[in-house]
């Protein structure tokens, strides 16, 4: 079980300046939710960063709530927070799948993403793997965007673009424009 496995968890980041972090929280399972997020608080602050929280319908909608803010906020780093218990349909793959995906793709994009959703079997198991003095998967979410922080500000001085970008337009000459239709 992995309750009674070691894992080896990296210290904090240090940043070198201020940070903003948007929790987005999925409160389906509100009492989950209170416990990812109060793991979420504690390591942000511990971390020196300020943050924001916002409550969105379900898991589905964290990601667009993320991209929202990249486009129409001003945060460094984002924390994903829910719950999704498997039940009797299949509504439970899409869900895990589509969620996690859209968060992943994101990241791959450049934005600094910790997901804390957890995707589980039963209500026990949420319980053990979100209490903020157990297993703690909400600070370990906020670790993660912090970590992801960190190094983005210590590789983002060697100014590549991270993610996709639109290529340079080259405007043709008059020589080309004639001789090339």
């Amino acid at each position: 079980m992995a309750a009674n496995e070691q894992h080896y968890t990296l210290p904090l980041p240090k940043l070198d300046r201020p940070a903003k972090v948007l929790i987005v929280v999925a409160p389906y399972y509100r009492d989950i939710a209170d416990q990812l997020i109060q793991g979420a608080r504690g390591v942000i602050e511990e971390c020196g960063a300020t943050h924001d929280l916002v409550d969105v319908p379900g898991a589905l909608e964290v990601p667009t709530a993320i991209k929202l803010a990249d486009r129409l906020a001003d945060y460094d780093a984002y924390v994903a927070l829910g719950c999704i218990i498997r039940g009797e349909t299949t509504h439970y793959d899409t869900v895990c799948n589509d969620s996690s995906r859209a968060l992943q793709l994101m990241g791959l994009d450049g934005l600094c993403i910790g997901n804390g959703i957890l995707t589980v079997e039963n209500r026990p198991q949420a319980e053990v793997r979100a209490e903020a003095t157990g297993q703690n998967k909400g600070g370990g979410a906020a670790a993660a965007a912090l970590h992801l922080l960190a190094l983005s500000r210590k590789w983002g001085a060697s100014g590549k673009d991270i993610g996709f970008t639109a290529g340079k337009i080259r405007q043709a000459s008059s020589t080309e424009s004639t001789t090339s239709a």
